[in-house]
């Protein structure tokens, strides 16, 4: 590629990765990193920053202007709420996010033009979200709550527990993260099962787990599963897909991880669920209304386990995220698009 390509960092990253991507890129790139354009972080890997940050006019100036030039973008500025914006960043040709579910924001950014490529991180929360379901499933089939209330008494009580060997764990969501849970799962002797998607041919061979299930086949894995984790995306039809038909057709008193999208689960439902001992505990990092609303029932249960939608974020996502961006960069100044990694099919939009 003989053209000189424009790199602008629209969120926060540590400066050791900027470094990387300056390597790669070589004199064929520029690399724009103004931390003061950028709102300071609350933790590592925070892509958002603080709230209420604003930038100063001079500040804005900068800022306009690094993104009417820009041919690249680490992540989506978070200014661009929607298409009207678009004429912000005229030269824009390539957008690698620091997410992985970036579908809908695609589209009400209307950049479904197939000559601008957007790259996700998909794949770098696996592991992170793996964890976390074990976590969930670990602190509920041993008793965690009963072994703190114990210690608390200073009380000495033999007793009977359960282990996670031999339950039914399904997973709605079978990709890159879904795979990972159901292979995590399996190490400690769980069934594994799963939903496939609607029109997949995928078998139990082809994802390496016990048992697929059809779409229209969802109620009869439910009533299987032990423990359902949820990690698909949110699209028109997931919305509001675990309704209290859904929860009520899993066995009694099992557990319910969401690692997807808020909007998937009936909320209302589920506390219902929770309150009755149907749904014996839930594992929840995502929430319908984001931050959790402060009067929400969830807030007060000793049987749900709140997370910050944060189960995913771990010290190293920003060195992931680093690795995919640098691979493809490379490729992107090679002419080797078809080599790039994590491309987000605009078909289908996840």
């Amino acid at each position: 590629m003989n053209e000189h390509l424009k790199i602008f960092i629209t969120s926060p990253v540590e400066p050791e990765h900027v470094e990387r991507i300056r390597s790669v890129g070589g004199n064929a790139v520029t690399v724009i990193y103004e931390p003061d354009l950028l709102p300071p972080t609350r933790y590592v890997a925070d892509h958002k920053g603080v709230e209420g940050f604003v930038r100063t006019d001079n500040q804005e100036e900068r800022w306009r202007a690094h993104l009417a030039s820009a041919h690249i973008l680490w992540d989506f500025p978070a200014a661009i709420r929607d298409s009207t914006d678009n004429n912000l960043i005229p030269s824009l040709r390539w957008v690698q996010t620091t997410s992985s579910g970036v579908g809908q924001l695609v589209a009400n950014l209307g950049l479904q033009d197939p000559d601008i490529l957007v790259t996700t991180a998909r794949g770098i929360h696996a592991q992170p979200l793996a964890e976390f379901t074990l976590l969930a499933l670990l602190i509920h089939f041993k008793g965690l709550q009963h072994l703190e209330q114990e210690q608390r008494q200073h009380a000495w009580a033999r007793y009977c527990g359960d282990g996670l060997a031999g339950k039914t764990i399904a997973v709605i969501g079978a990709g890159g993260v879904g795979r990972r849970i159901l292979t995590t799962a399996g190490a400690f002797g769980m069934r594994t099962v799963a939903l496939n998607r609607a029109g997949s041919s995928k078998t139990a061979v082809d994802l390496g787990i016990d048992a697929v299930f059809t779409h229209d086949q969802q109620y009869a894995m439910l009533k299987e599963a032990d423990a359902l984790v949820l990690c698909l995306p949110h699209t028109p039809e997931s919305e509001g897909m675990i309704d209290g038909a859904a929860l009520a057709a899993l066995k009694p008193g099992g557990v319910l991880v969401n690692v997807a999208r808020g909007a998937v689960v009936d909320e209302v439902a589920l506390v219902a669920a929770l309150q009755s001992g149907q749904i014996g505990f839930a594992a929840l990092d995502v929430f319908a209304v984001e931050p959790l609303l402060s009067d929400s029932p969830l807030w007060d249960m000793s049987n749900v386990l709140i997370s910050p939608h944060s189960a995913s974020t771990v010290a190293a996502e920003n060195t992931r995220i680093t690795d995919i961006f640098c691979h493809n960069l490379q490729c992107f100044v090679d002419d080797r698009f078809c080599d790039m990694q994590n491309m987000l099919d605009k078909d289908r939009m996840y």
